[in-house]
């Protein structure tokens, strides 16, 4: 039988547990009211314990990632923390995708599902929405303003959001390989799953983290008896398990759109016969990447100073990783430092 040497009590059993991949799931915080509860689109409202003291914020998670990257684990909650803080927060939250769910492309996110979420919570709240996207979020969240001006939107912050794909290493392959079949390979095997399953998804995310997946034996045996790492990496890995997949559509949008032909970096997407020109966004926007992040590189990030020439925008670097950036050890006091100056305008 493995043991973790010279550890004792409660980090013994968790670092074991982190070991063989067998964490409890992280205590999630109770929503205050549900005011949305439909397919592909459940909208929580949390509420301040005493009087709400700082303008409401929504919260849009990404394709093929769970709601719960807001609210990980108590510590490392950004919901929590602006909840704390005073600001009722509404977390849009998409529920289950699979093979079901093929026909779905982005439009129905940027036309339908997320308008619907950021005008519910502003009816709701009684004010515009400051709208804090992560990752592909990010990327809806700015498709969404710009492709509906009318929407009551008091400001947009985009965390680990990539708009110039070339600049992330991780693709350049899957871009190379593209260059040679016009990308139909991987845009057939997408036709054929109808997407990318959950599996494939979580794949997907571990092998963009190669290192820190072989490093893993070694890091929990190294940190072992260090209880906040091990229930850190129970809540990450938690967060993976539950990873949703991408419907074949969007997904195909996705490849063929953002990451071949690398659209958003000339500031628009092509959909059909549709332009979405991100020049029309008009509310301030924050931006914020990692250097240390393999999915969204800061330099993939930054590219949005260039292509935003309707509004103010401001990038800021911070340290961590993908999720790190969001909702890791150190984010309280650089995303979340930022955010707050940003909901503050």
């Amino acid at each position: 039988m493995t043991t973790v040497p010279f550890v004792r009590g409660d980090s013994a059993g968790t670092a074991r547990a982190a070991l063989f991949g067998r964490l409890p799931a992280p205590t999630r915080r109770p929503a205050t009211e549900t005011l949305i509860d439909e397919h592909h689109l459940r909208l929580d409202r949390y509420a301040p314990a005493g009087p709400a003291t700082r303008p409401p914020v929504i919260l849009i998670p990404p394709l093929a990632a769970p709601a719960s990257a807001f609210d990980l684990r108590p510590g490392c909650s950004l919901l929590s923390h602006l909840v704390d803080r005073g600001h009722p927060v509404y977390l849009a939250d998409y529920g289950h995708v699979d093979a079901a769910d093929r026909g779905m492309g982005l439009e129905d996110w940027i036309d339908r599902i997320i308008p619907r979420a950021i005008s519910t919570a502003a009816d709701h709240g009684g004010a515009p929405m400051p709208v804090v996207g992560w990752s592909l979020g990010g990327t809806m969240s700015l498709l969404t303003a710009a492709a509906h001006p009318d929407l009551p939107i008091r400001s947009i912050a985009a965390v680990g959001t990539p708009i110039d794909y070339r600049r992330i290493p991780a693709l350049a392959p899957a871009r190379t390989a593209a260059r040679i079949d016009g990308g139909r390979v991987v845009a057939g095997l997408g036709r054929l799953l109808g997407g990318v399953p959950p599996l494939g998804v979580q794949m997907m995310y571990r092998l963009s983290a190669i290192n820190r997946e072989l490093e893993r034996p070694l890091y929990v045996l190294r940190h072992a008896d260090d209880e906040a790492k091990m229930r850190h990496l129970a809540a990450v890995d938690r967060f993976m398990g539950t990873m949703p997949g991408y419907p074949g559509r969007a997904f195909d949008q996705i490849w063929r759109r953002l990451i071949v032909a690398n659209d958003l970096n000339s500031g628009t997407l092509h959909l059909g016969d549709r332009t979405i020109d991100l020049a029309a966004i008009t509310p301030p926007v924050l931006a914020i990447g990692s250097d240390a992040d393999a999915i969204a590189p800061a330099a993939a990030v930054e590219a949005i100073t260039r292509v935003l020439t309707g509004t103010s925008v401001r990038f800021e670097r911070v340290p961590g990783g993908h999720l790190g950036i969001l909702t890791g050890p150190t984010a309280a006091d650089t995303t979340w430092r930022l955010l707050d100056e940003h909901l503050a305008r």
